[in-house]
C-alpha cells in the first residue's frame, strides 16, 4: 500500500469535507425542486471511500455501487461541475441529464454506476471482473452495496461464481446499521454480515468504516490478492449515516441521540484532529481549505444552474442506436 504521509490526511481531509459540502448543496437544492426524484446522500460513509481510492490503483482499477453514488465518480476523477449538472437534469451532465441522482456513471473514470436496484449491481461487478480476467486487464474491480441488499439472493449466485472463477473483485458491504429504515438486527438472525462470505471460503472480514486507514490497509490486502490471482475478498465496512436514507426518511426508527453519538467519531473530524495534533496544518491553513471546498461547491452549482436542459431529442438518440427505428412513432 502507498505510505500515509501527511498528504495523504490532507487529502483525505479535503476530499472528504468537499464531498460532505457537495452534498449538503444538494439537499439544499433539492428541497428548492431543482433536483428531481429520489437522493440518497453519503453523509458519514466518506471514509470508506476516501480509504478504497487510496488502495486502488486509479489508472486502471474499477468501481461499481448502488444509488448512494454522487462522491464515487468524483473521488475516481469526474468533474464535480459534470456530476452536480447531471443531479440538475441538465445536458452537461454525465449522462446528458438524462440518468439523474440514482445513476451516475463515468465510463471515462472507470465508475460504472449508480443502480436503482437493490443489489442489482452485485452480479454486474463480477461480471465488470471476468470481463477483466477474460482480457487479462491487471485490473480489480471494487463493487460496493449496503446492509440491506446482502440479503438479495443475487449476492449468493454472484459469490458462488466469483469464488469458482477466482474473478478478481472486492465486495464491499458498507453496513450503515439501518436498510431504509430496517436495523439490522431485524433483518436476519446475524449480525455480522461479513461472515457471509465464509460460505464460499471467501476471505472475508469486518473493518472500521469510520477510519480510512482501517478501510486502506484492508482494501489494499484484498487487492493485492485479487491481483495476484487469489480470486475475491469480501468486506464489511462498519460505518453510519448522518442523514436519512432518503430525503424522504422521517428517521422514526431511530433516536437523535443515537445520530449524534456517531457524529463524535465523524471521520472529517477526525482527520482535523489528526492533522492539528501531528501539526500537518495550521488552524489558518485548516480555514484556507474549508474555504476552497466552499468555493468549490459555489462553483459547481452555478455550472449547473447555468447550464441548458437536454433537447428532447436526445433521449430518443440515447436509447436508439439506429436512427430510422421503425417502431418509433411519434418523435418530437
Amino acid at each position: 500500500m502507498r505510505k500515509v504521509t501527511k498528504n495523504t490526511y490532507l487529502k483525505w481531509y479535503e476530499d472528504m469535507l468537499f464531498w460532505r459540502k457537495f452534498e449538503d448543496k444538494l439537499a439544499s437544492v433539492y428541497i428548492q425542486q431543482k433536483v428531481r426524484g429520489f437522493l440518497h446522500l453519503y453523509n458519514g460513509q466518506e471514509a470508506v471511500l476516501a480509504g478504497c481510492l487510496h488502495a486502488m490503483d486509479l489508472s486502471k482499477d474499477k468501481m461499481i455501487t448502488a444509488y448512494r453514488n454522487h462522491v464515487q465518480p468524483i473521488g475516481m476523477g469526474e468533474d464535480p461541475k459534470r456530476v452536480m449538472a447531471e443531479l440538475f437534469g441538465k445536458s452537461t451532465g454525465t449522462s446528458k441529464g438524462l440518468g439523474g441522482s440514482m445513476h451516475i456513471f463515468s465510463k471515462e473514470f472507470r465508475f460504472y454506476g449508480g443502480h436503482g436496484i437493490v443489489g442489482g449491481q452485485i452480479p454486474l461487478g463480477a461480471g465488470i471482473a471476468f470481463g477483466d480476467k477474460y482480457h487479462d486487464n491487471d485490473a480489480v474491480t471494487l463493487c460496493f452495496f449496503g446492509d440491506g441488499a446482502a440479503r438479495q439472493g443475487s449476492l449468493h449466485e454472484t459469490f458462488n461464481l466469483a469464488m469458482l472463477w477466482q474473478l478478481p473483485v472486492v465486495f464491499v458491504c458498507e453496513n450503515n446499521g439501518y436498510a431504509m429504515g430496517t436495523s439490522v438486527e431485524r433483518t436476519a438472525s446475524h449480525t455480522d454480515i461479513w461472515k457471509l462470505g465464509r460460505g464460499y471460503e471467501m476471505p472475508c472480514g469486518p473493518v472500521d468504516g469510520m477510519n480510512p486507514i482501517k478501510v486502506a490497509e484492508a482494501v489494499d490486502e484484498a487487492i493485492k490478492r485479487a491481483r495476484n490471482g487469489g480470486g475475491p475478498t469480501f468486506l464489511e465496512m462498519k460505518t453510519y449515516r448522518y442523514r436519512g436514507h432518503s430525503m424522504s426518511d422521517a428517521q422514526h426508527y431511530r433516536t437523535k441521540e443515537e445520530v449524534e453519538e456517531y457524529k463524535k467519531i465523524d471521520p472529517i473530524t477526525q482527520m482535523k484532529d489528526i492533522i492539528l495534533e501531528k501539526k500537518y496544518a495550521s488552524e489558518d491553513e485548516i480555514k484556507d481549505m474549508d474555504k476552497r471546498v466552499k468555493d468549490k461547491v459555489i462553483e459547481c452549482e452555478k455550472f449547473a444552474e447555468e447550464s441548458p436542459f437536454p433537447d428532447i431529442n436526445v433521449m430518443y438518440d440515447a436509447v436508439y442506436e439506429q436512427e430510422d427505428y421503425p417502431f418509433l412513432k411519434h418523435k418530437l
